[in-house]
């Protein structure tokens, strides 16, 4: 998808449905008290037999409006990945509202979180402009992950027993399938989902936190593509070192582990370019 701030609405845009169905919200919730009308009391009188009926206030609407934003969130995320939404092009959020079949406020609204995150930059009266990357900044961001990251996997290979790595199998050959695939956001979020599990095994929140957004920002693509581009047998590649990674976690080679750890992020970093 390519759509610059005046470009025109298309809602057969496939990450664009992710988030149609958010434009949808309950108008009363279920289970509202309704006042029933008594009889002879239509006009809002009452008869002299019969107390006038109490008046019960109605529940007031609840409104998703947290959940459509998150949903767009995760589609703008999942666009930026698979290039959808490309480097150095300004989006305005009528338009991707129109896309999306909602309105602009909770676009804008996820387009602020982004630029928070450091995928987008306010361009005053226009949009939003996607931030253009260069290969530096991602190898500083595999650098990093490995300072944070490699620590912690030696902890765990010594501490961790084989039976909880066991139970890391499934995700490891999940991101294997999704990588069978080619498409670049499929792929990201699976790999995030294993490294997050494996992480989540050290039992600090805040450095499961840190690593994944790190992470995450390590996917955005560069500008143009560049050598930090990843073609399909890229992404079959680099699942496939998380099966390797499992087998030298069970084993508790720590030196292999090391090495693994490494290359996974050297080659997602496009550190050798």
């Amino acid at each position: 998808m390519r759509q610059g701030a005046q470009g025109s609405a298309d809602t057969g845009t496939p990450w664009a449905a992710t988030a149609a169905a958010a434009a949808a919200e309950p108008v009363e919730p279920a289970g509202s008290a309704r006042v029933p009308q008594q009889a002879g009391a239509v006009r809002g009188e009452h008869t002299h037999s019969e107390p006038p009926a109490p008046v019960v206030p109605r529940a007031r609407p609840v409104i998703q409006r947290a959940s459509v934003r998150g949903q767009i969130l995760a589609a703008l995320r999942a666009a930026l990945v698979a290039g959808d939404l490309r480097p150095g092009e300004v989006y305005s959020a009528p338009v991707l509202g129109e896309r999306f079949g909602v309105s602009a406020t909770p676009v804008r609204e996820a387009m602020q979180q982004l630029a928070l995150e450091g995928a987008v930059e306010v361009v005053p009266n226009r949009g939003f402009r996607v931030v253009e990357r260069g290969v530096r900044e991602l190898a500083e961001l595999a650098e990093v992950r490995a300072l944070i990251e490699v620590p912690v996997m030696l902890r765990l290979a010594r501490t961790v027993p084989a039976e909880r790595w066991a139970e890391m199998r499934p995700l490891a050959e999940a991101t294997v399938r999704a990588a069978s695939t080619g498409c670049r956001a499929t792929y990201a979020e699976s790999d995030r989902g294993f490294h997050r599990a494996v992480l989540s095994l050290s039992g600090n929140e805040q450095l499961v936190q840190i690593a994944e957004d790190l992470h995450r920002r390590a996917q955005w693509p560069l500008a143009g593509g560049g050598p930090g581009f990843r073609g399909r047998a890229d992404l079959v590649a680099d699942a496939h070192e998380h099966m390797a990674l499992l087998d030298a976690l069970v084993a508790r080679d720590l030196d292999v582990v090391r090495a693994l750890v490494g290359e996974h992020f050297a080659g997602a970093g496009a550190a050798d370019a």
